[in-house]
């Protein structure tokens, strides 16, 4: 099992930066995939970066060039930095993780989650 508890959400104005993190505990010696996801209210959850065990990426191409995902396996810590947020961004952003897979950004893939963070992003 893995657990995920993220942080960093926040309110900021459109141009501005937000760093989200996702600690994981439990068994985080296997190989894993790690994503983050989000969501609004009353649609359906969308994938925004992976970063897989094999150390590679895929981004959302809303979000391509404006965020980062990266993964501290020492700690074991997973991050996203957001740069040049728009009012669009805004959502319940969610941590992601499957074990031994090179996954996507499906949701459907992923059976861990953690509770979320939120993002607002005022114009």
């Amino acid at each position: 099992q893995v657990q995920l508890v993220e942080s960093g959400g926040d309110s900021v104005q459109a141009g501005g930066s937000l760093r989200l993190s996702c600690a994981a505990s439990g068994d985080t010696v296997s190989p894993t995939s790690m994503a983050w996801f989000r969501q609004v209210q009353g649609k359906e959850r969308e994938g925004v970066a992976v970063t897989r065990y094999d150390y590679t990426t895929t981004y959302a191409e809303s979000v391509k060039g404006r965020f980062t995902i990266s993964k501290d396996n020492a700690k074991p810590i997973l991050s996203l930095q957001m740069d040049s947020l728009k009012p669009e961004d805004t959502a319940m952003y969610y941590c992601a993780a499957v074990r031994w897979r090179t996954a996507g950004l499906t949701p459907a893939e992923y059976p861990h989650w953690g509770q979320g963070t939120q993002v607002t992003v005022s114009s």
